[in-house]
């Protein structure tokens, strides 16, 4: 696995990556390359669009009025989306803004904005969830990035439920237990498309409750004897489905 390079600036670019590629653009990365971080002709930074790896380019900014990119030459390989859906209750502006990014950070390849009876917030600017998510996998070394889903509610979302994927959801009225034991003792939980939900903070009705609990492919988790509050219990549930059955056990 090539050693991520987190010296270099990285951006990510609307644009297909090729050997002498060239990547027109725009005013506002124009303006963020020369004047922000005040790179000039010829400095090299990495890029990528999610799809054609990461690539090392120069920039030709001698044309003012026309600055780009040149790649020349893949530092990276792309790799598969990653397979973990992150399903939330929104959340208000800079709450959503951080949630989004820290699920990026922990794997997430599909953010999917579910709507309940106690959702607080229930429109959602999808452009900055996204510009969000590409700023994280921009900082993190992250190759692709992830899908964004509008809002849908709850019983929608579950009626097409796919029966391979396991739906993790924290309840806070759940059984406290150890919640790495609950998670390793799922029947046939080896490798399997994963999705974790995180409700509102009002919590699921009983109505909600009774509904994932019917679900063959659910598994209801305890997050401890503490309320966690939504963004902070994505970065807990998250970083426990990833320690046990998500990808951090590729590195055991």
């Amino acid at each position: 696995m090539p050693r991520i390079d987190f010296t270099s600036h990285r951006l990510y670019v609307d644009a297909p990556l090729t050997p002498k590629a060239r990547v027109a653009l725009d005013p506002p990365r124009a303006n963020y390359l020369r004047n922000v971080l005040r790179l000039n002709d010829g400095a090299e930074i990495l890029v990528f669009n999610g799809s054609d790896g990461e690539w090392r380019a120069r920039l030709d900014a001698a044309n003012r009025k026309s600055p780009a990119l040149i790649a020349h030459e893949q530092t990276r390989a792309q790799h598969p989306p990653f397979d973990l859906h992150y399903l939330f209750a929104p959340l208000k502006h800079a709450r959503l803004d951080y949630m989004v990014q820290k699920a990026v950070e922990m794997g997430a390849g599909q953010l999917r904005p579910v709507l309940t009876r106690r959702t607080q917030a229930e429109r959602i600017n999808l452009e900055r969830m996204r510009a969000n998510a590409i700023e994280a996998a921009e900082q993190c070394g992250i190759l692709s990035i992830a899908e964004i889903f509008p809002p849908a509610r709850l019983g929608a979302l579950l009626e097409g439920w796919s029966p391979e994927r396991l739906l993790i959801f924290c309840d806070e009225d759940a059984p406290v237990q150890d919640p790495i034991d609950a998670l390793r003792a799922v029947p046939g939980a080896g490798p399997r498309p994963l999705a974790v939900l995180i409700g509102p903070e009002g919590g699921f009705d009983e109505d909600e409750r009774q509904l994932l609990l019917a679900m063959p492919q659910a598994l209801r988790l305890s997050l401890g004897p503490r309320i966690l509050r939504a963004d902070t219990a994505a970065v807990a549930a998250l970083a426990l489905i990833q320690a046990s059955l998500g990808d951090w056990r590729s590195f055991r």
